[in-house]
C-alpha cells in the first residue's frame, strides 16, 4: 500500500532572496505594516494576492473614546433641553452662550475625530 504525503510549507525547500540591508529593512517595515511576517508577506506579495495594512489600534481607540465623548455630550445636552423646570432657572441668554458652547465643543471633537481617521487613511 502505497502511502502518500501531502506537500507542507515546512517540507518543501526554501526560496533565497539575496538583498541589501536596507531592502530588507524596507522589506520589513512593510511586512511589519500589513501584520505579516516576512515570509508570509514575501509569498503573498510573489503569488500576487493585494496585501492589506492592519489598523493602528491606538487611533481606533482614540477613534472610539472621541466617539463616545460625542454621544455623551449630545445625550446631556437632549436631556437638559427636555427638562423644562431646569429650564426655566436660567434666563435665555444663558441658555444660548450653554447650548452654542456645547454645539461648538462637539464640533471641534468631531474635527478631532475626523483628523485621527485621515491619519489612520494615509498611514
Amino acid at each position: 500500500m502505497e502511502r502518500h504525503e501531502t506537500a507542507t510549507r515546512k517540507s518543501s525547500p526554501p526560496l533565497k532572496v539575496y538583498c541589501l540591508p536596507d531592502e530588507k529593512k524596507q522589506i520589513q517595515r512593510q511586512a511589519d505594516a500589513a501584520g505579516l511576517s516576512v515570509a508570509a508577506y514575501l509569498r503573498n506579495v510573489g503569488l500576487g494576492y493585494e496585501i492589506h495594512g492592519t489598523l493602528d489600534y491606538r487611533c481606533v481607540e482614540d477613534m472610539a473614546r472621541i466617539n463616545g465623548d460625542l454621544g455623551r455630550m449630545g445625550g446631556l445636552l437632549k436631556l437638559w433641553l427636555t427638562n423644562h423646570e431646569r429650564l426655566t432657572e436660567f434666563r435665555q441668554t444663558d441658555v444660548r452662550k450653554l447650548i452654542l458652547g456645547t454645539l461648538a465643543k462637539i464640533d471641534s471633537n468631531q474635527d478631532e475625530l475626523r483628523k485621527i481617521i485621515k491619519r489612520v487613511v494615509t498611514s
